[in-house]
Parts: structure tokens; sequence; C-alpha cells
């Protein structure tokens, strides 16, 4: 068994958000999303390593990037390193104890609505781009203690799940015969070109796996 179920992305319950997800809201920051706001400001939602890394990122082709915590300590869920680029960086502002409150624009982005949450201030910013990048929920509940997932619910493989080591085993389950690729499996890189590669090459294994079984 080959399992690809994916995961979903947990997004922002706020006014606006049904009316300009699928023009104005990423999931991730990848060249695509890049080329598609440069030169514009952009704003980022998340507090770990994958928003700041996407902060940087994105830096790259926006001239102004904000990127929105809900608490006041950068280094809390980012890792110093990581930090230490987002606050050097003079296009990236960060604001802290901060959530997005509001989408505004009709038919794309024009600005977010920021709460200040020890004041309840809000204010308008001009923003084309939202990036929400606050994990995601695997979906996996229908394996659990079938096969070994990590704290989040990603399905563990390899030598993370005690199960084959070296690359022909990297996407086996502890499992025989039970395989995983892609956004929900553990470690593994969220992107779709990744998931394919993954897929493309756990396929093969599973057609070993069958003629290895057929000649019992």
């Amino acid at each position: 068994m080959l399992v690809a179920t994916g995961v979903r992305y947990r997004r922002l319950d706020v006014p606006g958000m049904d009316r300009l997800e699928g023009s104005s809201v990423y999931y991730a920051a990848t060249e695509f999303e890049a080329r598609l706001c440069r030169q514009d400001p952009v704003t980022v939602v998340g507090g770990g390593n994958s928003a700041g890394q996407a902060a940087c990122f994105l830096s790259r082709q926006s001239p102004v990037v904000n990127l929105v915590i809900r608490h006041d300590d950068l280094r809390r869920d980012v890792s110093r390193y990581l930090a230490d680029r987002v606050e050097q960086s003079p296009r990236i502002t960060v604001w802290r104890n901060t959530e997005v409150c509001e989408l505004i624009g009709d038919g794309a982005l024009d600005e977010v609505v920021l709460h200040d949450l020890p004041t309840d201030a809000r204010q308008r910013v001009a923003t084309t781009s939202l990036f929400v990048l606050i994990g995601a929920a695997p979906h996996t509940r229908w394996l659990e203690g079938e096969i070994p997932l990590d704290a989040k619910g990603f399905i563990l493989t390899g030598r993370a799940a005690d199960g084959p080591d070296g690359p022909d085993g990297m996407f086996e389950t502890r499992r025989r015969g039970v395989f995983a690729v892609g956004d929900v499996r553990s470690g593994s890189v969220k992107r779709v070109a990744s998931a394919v590669g993954e897929g493309s090459v756990a396929i093969r294994h599973v057609h070993e796996f069958l003629a290895a079984e057929g000649r019992r």
C-alpha cells in the first residue's frame, strides 16, 4: 500500500479569506509565488521556521515583507540564525503580538488589517499577497495505532520508523509493504515537485515488494 493522502493546511478564519483565497492567499513560498508578487508588499503569517524562511526568501523580490507573529519572541519557534537574518533584513518588518483579522480587496488583496493583541488597536497595511504558514494537519487519523506516526501525526518512514535503512527503505513504514510519500510523510519537503519525485521512487519499491511476495 502506498499512502499519499496529503495534509490540510491550516487557514485563517477571518473576513475576506473565502473571497480572496483563490487569488491572493498562498500556503507556500516558492519561486513561482515570488515572481507573482515581485516589487509588491507582502505579508507572511506564522511564527516558525517555515514562516521565517519564507520572509527571507520573499524579501529578495518584494521591497516590503510583513512577518506577523502572535507572540513577542521571534526566537521562541525560529532558529537563532534564521531570526538574526529576519531582524537584520531592511525589507522585513516583524509585527509582534499581532494577528491578521481581516483581508481587504475586491478580486485581489489590497490590504490586511492587523490587530495588536495587547492594545486591541487595528491598523490597515498595504499588501498584495498573504502567505499563511501556520502549520498543517496530515490526513492520518485512520492510521493511528496501525503504523508509527510522529508527534504531529505525520507518517514515520525508514530509519525514523525503525524500518529499512538506506535509500531503498526511506519511504517504507515499520509495517512491511506499507509506504508513504509526499506531504503526509514525516520529514518530507512540502512541495508538489518533491511529492511527485518521492512517488515515482516509491512506486518502484512497491513493484519490487509485490514481485518478491509473488516469488514466495
